[in-house]
C-alpha cells in the first residue's frame, strides 16, 4: 500500500489533497464526477463524429462548434481522471512538473474556449446583421485562423504562470487543499513572496475575461437590436432560436467561472470546500452542458443526429 500513501517530505512531488473535509465523502461526490465526464465525453465525440461525416455541416458555424468541442474535452479530461484516482484509489500524488503543466494546460484551454465563445458571437453578428456578406467574411478557413490567433493568445499568457511559480520555494509539506493544481491554490503553499503571481493572475483575468465579455455582449446587443427590426416572424424565431443556444452556452461557461474565481480570491468566509466543488463545477457542467444545448436548440444539428442514433 506505499503507492498510495506518499509522504510530503519528497520535494518533486505535491500531494493533492482532493476536497478536504468531505474525504469520508468522497467515493459519493465521485459518481456525478464521472457520470458527468462520461456524458461530456459521448456528447462532445458524437458531436465532432456528426459534424465530421456530414458534408452540409462543414461550415463556419460548426466549425467553432468542433473547436469548443475539442476545448470542453481537454477542459474536462485535464481535471477529472485525476480527481477521480483522488477520490478512489487515493492517488494523491503529482510532480511539481506534472502540476505545473496541468495547471498550464487546464488554463490555457480555459482561455482559448473563451476566445471561441468570442467568435462565436461575432459568427453570429454577422449572419444575423449582414447576411449577404456572411460567406465571405467568414470562410472555413477563416474561422481556422481566428481559432490559431485564439491558441496563440491563450498560450502567451498562461504561460508566465507556470514559469512564475517554478521560480518560488515551496514549503516542506507540499500538500494543496484540492482536486487539480489551481494556480492560487499551488501559490498559497509557497513560502515565498507571491504578491506579482496573485497580480498577474488576477489582471490576467480580469482583462481577458473583461474584454471577451465586452465583445461578447456588444455583438448580442447589436444581434438583438437587429432581430427585433426584422419584418418576417419566421425570420426572426429562427435567428432568436440560434442566438438562445449560444447565450445558453456563454451562460453556463462564463458563470461558474466568474463565480468560483471571484469567490476563491475574495470570499474568506466561504468553507473551502465550497471553493473546490464551484471550481471543479466549471470542469464539470458546461462540457456536459454544451453539446446537449445546440443537439437541442439546432435543428440542422439535431435532425444529423437523429439520423445516426437511429442506425444504432
Amino acid at each position: 500500500m506505499e503507492v498510495f500513501n506518499l509522504t510530503p517530505s519528497d520535494p518533486s512531488t505535491f500531494i493533492l489533497m482532493g476536497i478536504p473535509g468531505l474525504e469520508l465523502a468522497h467515493i459519493w461526490i465521485s459518481i456525478p464526477f464521472a457520470t458527468f465526464y462520461i456524458i461530456s465525453l459521448l456528447g462532445n465525440f458524437t458531436l465532432l463524429f456528426v459534424v465530421g461525416k456530414e458534408q452540409t455541416l462543414h461550415k463556419p458555424m460548426y466549425l467553432l462548434l468542433c473547436m469548443l468541442a475539442i476545448t470542453d474535452i481537454g477542459m474536462s479530461t485535464s481535471v477529472v481522471p485525476k480527481a477521480l484516482c483522488i477520490f478512489w484509489f487515493k492517488l494523491k500524488g503529482i510532480t511539481v512538473g506534472g502540476c505545473l503543466t496541468q495547471m498550464f494546460f487546464l488554463h490555457a484551454v480555459s482561455m482559448m474556449q473563451s476566445a471561441i465563445l468570442v467568435t462565436m458571437a461575432f459568427d453570429r453578428y454577422v449572419a444575423i446583421c449582414d447576411p449577404l456578406r456572411y460567406i465571405t467574411i467568414l470562410t472555413n478557413a477563416r474561422i481556422a485562423k481566428l481559432g490559431l490567433v485564439g491558441l496563440i493568445r491563450a498560450v502567451l499568457l498562461v504561460l508566465p504562470t507556470p514559469l512564475l511559480l517554478s521560480g518560488q520555494p515551496f514549503c516542506a509539506k507540499h500538500i494543496i487543499p484540492h482536486t487539480y493544481c489551481e494556480y492560487i491554490a499551488v501559490a498559497k503553499i509557497s513560502c515565498g513572496d507571491i504578491t506579482i503571481n496573485r497580480m498577474y493572475g488576477l489582471v490576467i483575468a480580469l482583462l481577458v475575461i473583461g474584454f471577451d465579455l465586452t465583445l461578447i455582449v456588444l455583438s448580442y446587443g447589436l444581434i438583438m437590436m437587429a432581430v427585433f427590426r426584422i419584418s418576417s416572424k419566421k425570420s426572426c424565431q429562427k435567428a432568436l432560436n440560434t442566438c438562445t443556444a449560444h447565450i445558453c452556452v456563454m451562460l453556463t461557461s462564463y458563470t461558474p467561472f466568474l463565480f468560483s474565481n471571484m469567490t476563491h480570491r475574495f470570499g474568506q468566509g466561504i468553507a473551502p470546500h465550497v471553493h473546490i466543488i464551484l471550481a471543479n463545477l466549471y470542469f464539470l457542467i458546461p462540457p456536459m452542458l454544451n453539446p446537449i444545448i445546440y443537439g437541442v436548440k439546432l435543428k440542422e444539428l439535431r435532425d444529423k443526429m437523429g439520423k445516426y442514433t437511429c442506425r444504432m
